[in-house]
C-alpha cells in the first residue's frame, strides 16, 4: 500500500517510531527493545521489497505479452501466481494494470484462489491440527493422563493403561490400539506415571527400558500426546506386555545426566549472551540432548571471536562458582492441564521458566565449550556447544589430529605453527617462481610462433594450436604475442582431456580498424562444437571437438579479413 501511495524506499521503521512513542507507557517493552524492533522491521521490509521488485519485473513481462497479443485483460491465473509465489498483492496488480490500460480477470483470480484452498483442504483431511499424519496415537483416550515423576530420579513403577502397535519406520502405518504387544512388536506403552521426560521445550526425550512381569521393552523416545498423555515408543525385545501389567520404568541415567548438563548450560548461556551482547538477546529456539546443546537467539550480526570467548568464559565462571540450581513450582489456573509452571534459578545469575530436567548444582556441568556460531535467518543466530565429558573428548580428538598433522609435516607439536608458516613461505616462493617460469615459456613460445603469422595488409593474423595448457596460460601467452606481433589478431587453441579452449585477442589498432575478437569467437566456436564470446579485444570459447580446430582457424581468417576490410 505504501507503493500505491507513491512512497519509495523503506518507511515502516519510521512509522513504527511513532507507534512506540505513543504506546510505550502501556507497553514499556517497546521502548526497551526499540532498536531490535526497528532493525527487524527494516530487514523484513528490505526482504519484501526484493520480492516485490521480482514480482514487478514479471508483471511487466506479462503486461508486454498481453499487449503484444492485442489483449486488454491479464489472466487471473497469472495474477494469482504472482500473489501465491511472490506475495504480490492483488490490489497492487490491479493498480499497475490500470496504469497500463489493462484490467484483471477477477473471476479467474478468485477461481485460482478457490482451487488452491480446496487442494490444501484435501491435503489436510488425513492430518491433525498440527499438520502431521494422523495415527493410532491420536485415538488414545485423552483422559489417560501421564504424570511426570522423574525430577530427581530415573526409575519408578506404574501399570499399563494403553498399548499401541505401530511401525517405527513406516510413516504410512496408521497403527492400532491393542491389548497385547509380543516380542518383536513395535509401538508404544502408556502408563499413569513415568520417569521418562517426553520431548518438550527444546529438551529431547529420555530413552531406556520398561520391564514387565513377562517382557522387556526398549524405549527409543517418549512423546506427548493429546491431553498430557505420554507415549513410550519403542520395541518389545523379549516376552510380551498386556493391559494392566505392573511395570518398572528405567530411564537411561547417563543419557539423563548428560542432557541435564546441556540443558542447565543453556540457561547459563542465555544469561551470558545478554551480559556480553545486550538485553536485546532473546531465546528463539533451543535443543538439548545427551550429546550437545543448540541455542537460537535474536542478534543482528555475527559474534566476534572476542565476544564468543567472553561468553564461553562467563559460562565457565558460573559453572566453577558452583551455583545451586533451585526449582520452584508455581500453580497457574490457566495452565492446569500442563500441571504447574516451574521456575529454575541458578544462584543470582539466571532465573527462567522451564519444565525440563537440570543438574542440582552448576559444578555438575563440568565445563562448557562453544563449537560454532552462525546465522540461521534474518536477526537470528545459532550457537552449538558441548559440556562435561564431551568437552574432554573434543579436546582429545583435537590433540590426536594435532599430533597426526605434526607427524605428517615431520615436526613436533610444539614446532607445528612455525613449520606451517615455513611451508607457507616456501609455497609462496614456489608459486612466484612458477609464474616467472610460465612468463619465460610464454615469451619463448611467442618468439617461436611469430614467424608463422600471416599478413593482411598492414595487419597480421597469428593462429596457433597449443598443447594441454590452461586458459590463464593462454591469456599470458596472448599478451606476450600481442606485444611482439605489431597490429593484428591472435587466435589460440588448446586441448585438455579432449576439451577445446579457444582464445582470440585483438590489438588496439586492429579493433579501431574493425576487428572484434568476440564476434570472431562466436563464429568459429561451432567448428569445435562449442560456444562463447567476449569483448572486442579479448574473447574465449569452449568446445568438445578437437578435430575442428583447423576449420576454426580457417574460418577466423575469413572473418578477420572481412572485419578489417
Amino acid at each position: 500500500h505504501g507503493r500505491l501511495l507513491g512512497v519509495k524506499g523503506t518507511f515502516l521503521a519510521e512509522l513504527s517510531k511513532t507507534v512506540i512513542e505513543t504506546s510505550k507507557d502501556g507497553y514499556p517493552e517497546l521502548e526497551e527493545k526499540k532498536e531490535v524492533i526497528l532493525r527487524v522491521i527494516t530487514e523484513e521490509e528490505n526482504k519484501f521489497n526484493r520480492t516485490i521488485d521480482q514480482g514487478l519485473s514479471l508483471l511487466r513481462d506479462e503486461i508486454d505479452e498481453v499487449k503484444a497479443q492485442g489483449g486488454t485483460v491479464l489472466s487471473g491465473e497469472n495474477a494469482f501466481r504472482l500473489y501465491d509465489t511472490y506475495g504480490f498483492p492483488r490490489d497492487l496488480t490491479e493498480e499497475i494494470l490500470k496504469e497500463s490500460g489493462l484490467t484483471l480477470d477477477g473471476e479467474g483470480f478468485d477461481l485460482a484462489m478457490k482451487n488452491q484452498k480446496e487442494t490444501a483442504r484435501s491435503a489436510r483431511k488425513t492430518t491433525n491440527y498440527m499438520g502431521k499424519e494422523l495415527t493410532a496415537y491420536d485415538d488414545v483416550d485423552p483422559s489417560l493422563h501421564t504424570d511426570f515423576v522423574g525430577y530427581g530420579k530415573t526409575e519408578n513403577t506404574s501399570c499399563v493403561t494403553a498399548l499401541i502397535s505401530k511401525s517405527l519406520t513406516d510413516a504410512s502405518d496408521y497403527g492400532a490400539i491393542t491389548e497385547t504387544l509380543e516380542e518383536g512388536d513395535t509401538g508404544a506403552i502408556i502408563v499413569p506415571e513415568t520417569v521418562f521426560y517426553a520431548t518438550m521445550g527444546g529438551q529431547e526425550s529420555d530413552c531406556g527400558m520398561i520391564e514387565g512381569p513377562e517382557g522387556l521393552f526398549k524405549v527409543r523416545e517418549a512423546l506427548h500426546l493429546t491431553g498430557g498423555t505420554v507415549a513410550h515408543i519403542g520395541t518389545v525385545e523379549s516376552g510380551s506386555f498386556t493391559l494392566g501389567d505392573e511395570v518398572t520404568l528405567k530411564a537411561d541415567r547417563e543419557v539423563r545426566e548428560n542432557t541435564c548438563e546441556n540443558h542447565s548450560a543453556t540457561h547459563l548461556l542465555q544469561k551470558a549472551l545478554r551480559v556480553v551482547l545486550g538485553t536485546h538477546v532473546e531465546q528463539a529456539g533451543s535443543l538439548n540432548n545427551a550429546d550437545r546443546l543448540r541455542f537460537d537467539f535474536t542478534h543482528f550480526q555475527a559474534m566476534t571471536p572476542e565476544e564468543i570467548r567472553k561468553t564461553e568464559d562467563l559460562v565457565n565462571e558460573e559453572i566453577k562458582a558452583a551455583l545451586p540450581v533451585v526449582t520452584r513450582e508455581m500453580p497457574v489456573d490457566e495452565a492446569r492441564k500442563l500441571g504447574v509452571v516451574r521456575v529454575v534459578s541458578m544462584g543470582d545469575f539466571s532465573m527462567e521458566l522451564c519444565g525440563g530436567t537440570h543438574v542440582s548444582n552448576t559444578r555438575d556441568i563440568g565445563s562448557f565449550k562453544i563449537l560454532s556460531e552462525s546465522g540461521i535467518s534474518a536477526g537470528v543466530r545459532r550457537i552449538e556447544a558441548i559440556t562435561g565429558e564431551r568437552v574432554l573428548s573434543y579436546y582429545r580428538k583435537l590433540e590426536t589430529e594435532f599430533k597426526e598433522t605434526a607427524k605428517t609435516l615431520k615436526t613436533s607439536t610444539q614446532e607445528l605453527p612455525n613449520r606451517i608458516r615455513s611451508l607457507q613461505d616456501e609455497l609462496k616462493k614456489a608459486l612466484s617462481e612458477n609464474e616467472e617460469l610460465k612468463a619465460k615459456i610464454a615469451a619463448k613460445e611467442a618468439k617461436d610462433v611469430l614467424g608463422s603469422a600471416e599478413a593482411f595488409g598492414d595487419f597480421k593474423l597469428l593462429t596457433k594450436k597449443l598443447g594441454a595448457v590452461s586458459a590463464d596460460e593462454m591469456r599470458t601467452l596472448s599478451d606476450s604475442l600481442k606485444d611482439q606481433l605489431g597490429e593484428g589478431l591472435i587466435v589460440l587453441a588448446a586441448v585438455n582431456n579432449g576439451q577445446v579452449t579457444l582464445l582470440s585477442a585483438a590489438t588496439d589498432g586492429a579493433v579501431k580498424r574493425g576487428a572484434h575478437a568476440g564476434n570472431i569467437i562466436k563464429q568459429i566456436a561451432p567448428m569445435v562444437k562449442g560456444g562463447g564470446g567476449g569483448r572486442p579485444n579479448m574473447a574465449q570459447a569452449g568446445g568438445k571437438d578437437p578435430a575442428g580446430i583447423e576449420e576454426a582457424f580457417k574460418k577466423a581468417r575469413e572473418v578477420f579479413a572481412e572485419q578489417i576490410g
